[in-house]
Parts: C-alpha cells; structure tokens; sequence
C-alpha cells in the first residue's frame, strides 16, 4: 500500500480505491542465486587416513618389540649377575649355620648335661624312611 489509511479521516471510502502498486524486479534483474552444493576440501581422503593409521601403528609396534628385546636382554644380564653371586651367598648362608647349630648343640647340651642318655647330636625323632604315596584311581595308573 502506499498510502495511508485511517477510518473516519477524509479521502478514501475504500481500499479498493487505492491505485494498484506492484513490486517488480530491479533493472537488469535480481543475481542468480547459488543453490548448487559446493562444499569445501574436508581434509584428506579415507584411504590416506588409513594409511597414516596404518604406518603409526605399525612404528609403535616396532618401538614395543625393540623395547622387549632390550627389557629380555637386561633380565638375562641381571638373572646371570645373580647366578654368578648364588654360590658366594651360599657359602655364607652356610658358614653362619654352622656356627647356629654349633651354639644351639652348646646350648641343648648346657641344658641336658643331667642326662646322660641323651645325646645332642642325634635326631629326637626315631622313625624309619617311607616311600611314597603311589598314585591311585582316577590320577593314577593303577
């Protein structure tokens, strides 16, 4: 509309008196609108993911293996330092048994000098070697 209407105010009875007014397009026409999709590079394809993906996996791969084989070789040198002190160790596990059992057979004897009978250095227990359990039923052959 290009005019003002107000009820009751002198000019116009109706709109149907007001003139026709219609919009048209400017001159030259409107610019064409762009519905065509045109999106932009989202990076790089699948397939070059997958091989990056690839090609990481198999370097971390290769680092966990080459840290094995390092974590294995250091076992073995720490296993062999301790086998080679084993017998040092032993002797000296040894030598302070002796000297244990020599002050506890001279504390039993201390003790049981009353009787005479009694002789420190045998075994307290009288029994006789038994062999074995054989396997029997079910674990066993018999």
């Amino acid at each position: 509309m290009t005019e003002f209407l107000r009820r009751g105010a002198p000019g116009m009875k109706s709109v149907k008196d007001m003139p026709i007014v219609q919009d048209g397009p400017p001159p030259g026409g409107f610019p064409a609108v762009r519905y065509a999709r045109r999106l932009p590079n989202s990076g790089p394809a699948g397939f070059t993911l997958f091989g990056v993906g690839a090609a990481v996996m198999a370097y971390g791969f290769y680092q966990v293996g080459q840290g094995n084989i390092k974590r294995r070789e250091e076992k073995r040198e720490k296993l062999d330092s301790r086998r080679a002190l084993v017998p040092f160790l032993q002797a000296e596990e040894d030598r302070r048994w002796v000297a244990a059992n020599e002050e506890f057979l001279k504390k039993q004897k201390e003790i049981m000098k009353n009787h005479p009978e009694y002789k420190a250095e045998e075994s307290v227990y009288k029994t006789r070697w038994v062999a074995p359990a054989q396997k029997v039923g079910f674990w066993g052959e018999a």
